[in-house]
């Protein structure tokens, strides 16, 4: 393997090969251990998808989250709201069907649930949340209030 970073955050197997990337992980020369062994595999392959990444930006408007979710439908995904102004956004992609004459040469893409939860600020409007899912990307739309603007008083300084 390459020490040569790529511009993809990975390390490549193959300099001449940008497409041929490696994922490095820093326990892989340590032996398995026996708790490690006990995990089900349900919970291995959850961990794969499980950090599905999602922006969180704010407009002067409203607090505005996007995750990039190739492949899945939006029945396939949910978006909650909980109390204490917790936006939840969870789904699952389901492994493909193995038929039983298939040869796997490769399997990078991931399968499993993943689950994300953003603590929303006091300035949320949670009860106008709106979400749409178009071509693979879920935007999240979390309305603000206005922010009023105090009260100058002027006081008069007698003397």
């Amino acid at each position: 393997m390459s020490l040569i970073p790529s511009i993809f955050g990975g390390r490549r197997t193959n300099v001449f090969d940008p497409f041929s990337l490696d994922m490095w992980d820093p326990f892989e020369s340590f032996p398995l251990s026996s708790n490690l062994a006990n995990v089900p595999s349900s919970a291995r392959e959850t961990s794969a998808f499980a950090n599905a990444r999602i922006d969180w930006k704010e407009t002067p408007e409203a607090h505005i989250f996007k995750a990039d979710l190739p492949g899945l439908k939006k029945e396939e995904v949910k978006v909650e709201v909980e109390e204490g102004k917790v936006l939840q956004i969870s789904g699952e992609r389901s492994k493909e069907q193995e038929e039983k004459n298939d040869q796997w040469h490769r399997v990078e893409r991931s399968s499993g649930k993943f689950l994300r939860r953003f603590r929303l600020p006091e300035n949320a409007k949670m009860d106008q949340v709106k979400a749409n899912m178009e071509n693979g990307v879920l935007t999240v739309t979390v309305p603000k209030e206005e922010v009023k603007k105090p009260e100058v008083k002027a006081i008069e300084i007698s003397g």
